[in-house]
């Protein structure tokens, strides 16, 4: 007999997975004979394909003594926002040409989403990422980043007349407010003392006025100086929605200090132009006394409609929520009690004659009435060497009438909208200050602003807006693996006065911290994180110079971050 190379044999069965089979081949006289030396079906195909490679004399290393990488970079999350942005047409959005400042603002959108960083330090971040290579701006520099945000703010209006057209319809909600952020700096045009949304007393303000649709959904932004009161930037969106947007009829949403009277005299004479907004105290207590809105209708509702002949033409909503009247209530009542206590020290120290000169005591104490708004609530007696105080009963029980009472006015006739759907719609504005959240702290962070010009200060708040727009898609496809509420009907068929509640669903989410299948829920910003694990590496032969050709290999994405991807393809606009 002569011995004969060892082989593999398949030998397929009819009805189950093949046999195979490691076999010895031999020669007996004349004839070739095969011999079963053992039987591999249990191997999987790698294995076999490893045992063939032995038999044909062929020398086996494990991957990492042939291949090194020598670079890995994050890129889940970096390819998170591309799709969100490819799934949008983002680049059509900014321009129909291809051209280098939309590639420069598209890396900054997608910069400011997922890092949000000076220019300088997004030159230096994007590289550390996968971000620069795949949006194409490696060579990028500070400079024209900021060429790039100027050829951007010189198609704002294109842009925001694209994505009207995008997300309103014809006699749609369009939701508008307005918010501030604090300057560094003197010399910015925009920048003004003004009342500071950020608590930064003292500091100049920046004001931008945000337009969305009933979801919340950017729309346009607009800045104005800080000084600018709420109710003088109104009138001129509703102008510019229907001069340069083109949109003859809307229904515009704004509180109580946003659509002035003066404001609602306009639109009454714009045909087309419909309102939501709330009344102010002053006028709900108005309406009590005239004996128009009678507070013992309220015994076994929180909702009814009425009119009065100082709102001609318009529906009035009043609203009441026992458990916003509770909560004022106790806010009041820790108020009284903290003002008390210091006035009650300033009273010890005059008794003692620490403190003396009615105009010396007087300043004291008006700091300290002054210090939680409840100076109306107290009588104040002050003399040269005395001082006394007491509760003003009166006044304390007719603001504690007005507690969780609040009144929705609209235009609006009630066939297309009711009166639940009014009060829906009014709250919908909070959809507006959860962009204003993620625009200036959660997210992207808007402040504060350090540019001179006022049109370095236009740029990056449109940017902002844009990055914001991308995101805002982002969360409503990453709902099912966030904390966020999936129930959309049932929020929109609630009850709209009593407290806003989450679903079951997402309670269990919040008090387990798990989705249904068990895996962790996760914040926008921790799903971004988990996303980022998924890494790019660079790789060459071992042991070669630097000169040698490179290849890339990404990571295997799990089960999480496949669904994230998979959720973001379903974008549509």
């Amino acid at each position: 007999m002569y011995g004969v190379p060892m082989h593999i044999d398949i030998v397929p069965n009819r009805d189950s997975r093949p046999t195979v089979l490691l076999r010895e081949s031999y020669r007996e006289g004349a004839r070739v004979r095969k011999r079963t030396l053992a039987n591999l079906s249990t191997l999987d195909a790698d294995q076999i394909e490893a045992i063939r490679a032995v038999l044909r004399g062929e020398s086996l290393r494990p991957a990492s003594a042939l291949f090194e990488a020598i670079r890995s970079l994050p890129h889940g999350h970096v390819q998170s926002v591309s799709v969100a942005m490819q799934r949008l047409e983002f680049g059509k959005l900014l321009s129909a040409r291809a051209q280098s400042e939309r590639d420069l603002v598209c890396a900054m959108v997608a910069a400011r989403i997922l890092a949000p960083h000076t220019k300088l330090a997004t030159t230096r971040w994007w590289h550390t990422t996968t971000l620069a290579a795949d949006f194409g701006v490696a060579d990028a520099s500070e400079d024209a980043l900021y060429a790039a945000m100027d050829w951007l703010l010189q198609r704002q209006d294109t842009i925001q007349k694209k994505l009207a057209v995008r997300h309103l319809r014809q006699g749609s909600l369009v939701l508008y407010d307005l918010s501030s952020s604090y300057f560094e700096g003197s010399t910015c045009p925009l920048a003004k003392r003004g009342y500071s949304r950020d608590g930064k007393h003292g500091t100049r303000q920046v004001n931008y006025g945000l337009l969305t649709d009933v979801r919340g959904c950017p729309v346009a932004v607009s800045v104005h100086e800080g000084n600018t009161a709420d109710s003088q930037t109104f009138m001129p969106e509703v102008q510019r929605l229907r001069q340069d947007f083109r949109w003859e009829r809307m229904v515009m949403v704004g509180d109580r200090g946003m659509i002035s009277q003066k404001a609602i005299a306009e639109m009454r004479d714009s045909d087309g132009i419909g309102w939501i907004t709330a009344l102010k105290a002053v006028s709900i207590r108005a309406l009590i006394e005239q004996g128009q809105l009678q507070l013992g209708l309220f015994d076994e509702r929180n909702l009814l409609e009425l009119s009065s002949p100082d709102y001609p033409g318009e529906r009035l909503v009043a609203c009441r929520n026992p458990e916003l009247a509770k909560l004022r209530a106790h806010q009041r009542e820790a108020l009284l009690c903290a003002t008390e206590r210091n006035l009650d020290k300033i009273k010890v120290r005059v008794a003692a004659g620490k403190l003396a000169g009615q105009d010396t005591i007087g300043v004291r104490v008006g700091k300290v009435v002054d210090q939680y708004k409840v100076a109306k609530h107290f009588a104040l007696a002050i003399g040269e060497a005395e001082f006394t105080f007491q509760r003003k009963t009166d006044s304390i029980a007719a603001e504690a009438a007005l507690d969780g009472l609040y009144i929705i006015r609209t235009s609006v006739p009630a066939a297309p909208m009711d009166s639940a759907a009014c009060v829906r719609n009014y709250k919908a504005l909070a959809n507006v200050e959860r962009a204003f959240r993620s625009l200036k702290t959660i997210d992207l962070k808007v402040r504060p602003i350090h540019h001179r010009t006022a049109d370095r200060v236009r740029a990056p708040i449109f940017l902002c807006l844009l990055a914001y727009y991308v995101e805002w898609h982002m969360r409503e496809a990453w709902r099912a693996l966030m904390f966020a509420d999936t129930e959309a009907q049932a929020k929109a068929t609630r009850d709209p006065v009593a407290p806003a509640k989450r679903s079951k669903a997402a309670l269990a989410k919040v008090a387990s911290h798990t989705l249904d299948d068990g895996t962790p829920a996760h914040s926008f910003r921790t799903l971004l994180e988990e996303l980022s694990t998924v890494v790019r590496n660079t790789c060459r032969t071992r042991g070669t110079r630097n000169e040698a050709p490179t290849f890339e290999i990404v990571t295997t994405a799990n089960l999480k971050q496949t669904r994230a991807l998979e959720l973001l393809q379903a974008i549509t606009l």
